[in-house]
């Protein structure tokens, strides 16, 4: 879905860690949650919206959406991959 070359030059804004795409099973897990209300973004917000694909930070612990075709690489945007939160 995203460029190689460009995959290989994003990374977190937060930790600067590289950027993957994320696999189905991670999407398929974050989406259960989601549908089910709850997963809020790090900033906070509460988020409604199922993702058709994201990219996961190097460590796995949060997911970026990519909507449209488009990563949001803000800090506030992503997404514990963990239930916990």
């Amino acid at each position: 879905m995203i460029d190689k070359d460009l995959l290989h030059i994003l990374a977190c804004p937060e930790t600067h860690q590289k950027l993957a795409e994320a696999s189905a099973e991670v999407l398929e897990a974050l989406n259960a949650r989601i549908s089910a209300g709850e997963v809020k973004n790090v900033g906070g917000e509460a988020v409604t919206e199922t993702l058709e694909a994201g990219l996961v930070r190097e460590d796995g612990t949060i997911v970026y959406p990519i909507r449209d075709a488009i990563p949001v690489l803000l800090i506030d945007e992503g997404l514990s991959t963990s239930a916990s939160s």
